[in-house]
């Protein structure tokens, strides 16, 4: 058995890697190692996901799909979560999510066929409520701001998203101290095109 490690955050503004060490010291603690890493900047609404197939393709039955929580391996709709689900069960993975407790003994799970089954089936049955709940919680924030760029529109007042100047400004500063992209990005959680438009604005030179 493999632990193979998901991470994801939906734009390349977001930082796919902050759960990191959160999911080492889940595995730590149960005395396992994460074999493999898949990080990506995609959608959780859409199905075609470079690196969550690329995981697919790599693991072999009884391996463990470790993530932070549900909604980071899916956001997708109900035809599209079954396809996944589906191909999950048919290579005979196992999916642990540190939001779901339930799916915590699926590491390293033994004991008989009977309490296998009954896990494999309790925690299923949360993983498709989960997933749900991530589904609906990603359409109603689709919904209110589409409304709220409507009744933006209808004023006059739309602009687009705001820029994070004081956030850019921060970066900014740590860039001028000297500090290397890697080192601004794992202090600030921000994505490298953060940092990199950061340095475009204060550091010229730091760009190239």
């Amino acid at each position: 058995m493999f632990i193979r490690a998901y991470l994801r955050a939906s734009t390349k503004e977001q930082d796919a890697q902050r759960a990191r060490k959160d999911l080492e010291a889940f595995a730590t603690e149960r005395g396992m190692t994460i074999a493999s890493w898949y990080v990506e900047n995609e959608s959780g609404a859409k199905l075609d996901r470079p690196e969550l197939h690329r995981l697919l393709g790599d693991a072999h039955a009884g391996d463990v799909i470790l993530c932070e929580q549900v909604d980071r391996l899916s956001r997708l709709g109900a035809d599209d979560w079954q396809k996944l689900r589906s191909e999950i069960a048919a290579k005979r993975l196992r999916v642990v999510a540190l939001d779901l407790p339930t799916s915590w003994q699926m590491v390293g799970a033994n004991g008989d066929e009977f309490t296998q089954r009954m896990a494999d089936a309790i925690n299923g049955m949360m993983l498709d409520m989960l997933a749900a709940i991530a589904r609906k919680d990603y359409e109603d924030r689709r919904r209110r701001q589409a409304q709220g760029i409507a009744k933006a529109q209808a004023e006059g007042a739309y602009r687009g998203r705001p820029e994070d100047t004081e956030r850019l400004e921060q970066i900014g500063i740590l860039l001028a101290e000297g500090k290397s992209w890697s080192a601004v990005m794992r202090l600030t959680g921000a994505s490298r095109a953060t940092v990199a438009k950061a340095a475009k604005r204060v550091q010229p030179e730091a760009a190239q």
